[in-house]
């Protein structure tokens, strides 16, 4: 490989990146907050291309030829474009632990009824509070559906630390006005209240807390598939 296809290879990755960064494909690979990192460095590997071509024609380079093997560098360009994974989900939810956590503190509840929540601040309330804060509300959360070895429905979202090689489901049980036939990794609204039923994750004995359904409706995945609105 000479400088010239160098240059090409390192453009290739760089406008991969830079394209990954500035749409939603980026959230896929990594929460929101890491996109400017994301730009940045197809930005610098975009000049560092440039600068490579430059060099070479002022011939400040050897003109060396690299091994062959350089050119699977475009393996991982290659992938990033062609085949974009889908989000994490009910297979992978049932076969790892909740990643509930105690938090230091309950916030108020904003106005509205229903009110909004994430799948991780309806849960943590339900388990650790004992519902306090959700009495006397309705609820309404959204999240992909996942069915354990018994059939029993729950609604999950998967939480980041970093990136989806990190992701961790958070589960909450359905009961009540559940619809008679759910489709694993279809996306729910639920509109519910607080129930004190939990039961045990399987898969660590971390709580899962269950909701009361009195409506539910498909909705489209989101854009953003991961829950961030919780830090565990």
């Amino acid at each position: 490989m000479n400088r010239h296809a160098q240059a090409a290879v390192l453009c290739l990755l760089g406008a991969s990146l830079t394209h990954a960064g500035a749409t939603d494909l980026s959230l896929r690979y990594v929460k929101s907050g890491l996109r400017p990192l994301l730009l940045l460095a197809g930005v610098v590997l975009i000049a560092a291309a440039v600068a490579t071509v430059w060099y070479e024609r002022r011939g400040e380079t050897s003109g060396r030829h690299e091994p062959r093997v350089s050119w699977l560098l475009l393996l991982p360009v290659l992938a990033l474009v062609l085949i974009a994974p889908p989000a994490l989900g009910s297979y992978s939810a049932m076969r790892t632990g909740t990643a509930l956590q105690r938090p230091p503190a309950y916030a108020p509840l904003p106005a509205g009824d229903p009110v909004r929540l994430g799948v991780a601040d309806y849960a943590s309330r339900a388990a650790y509070d004992a519902g306090r804060t959700l009495r006397d509300r309705r609820v309404s959360i959204t999240g992909f559906v996942a069915l354990d070895r018994s059939g029993t429905p729950y609604l999950v979202r998967m939480t980041l630390s970093c990136c989806a090689a990190d992701a961790r489901p958070v589960k909450v049980g359905l009961t009540g006005r559940v619809p008679p036939v759910l489709q694993p990794d279809g996306w729910l609204e639920v509109t519910g209240t607080y129930t004190p039923r939990r039961t045990r994750d399987p898969v660590g004995g971390g709580p899962i807390p269950f909701i009361e359904v009195t409506a539910a409706r498909p909705v489209p995945a989101p854009g953003d598939p991961y829950d961030e609105t919780w830090n565990g």
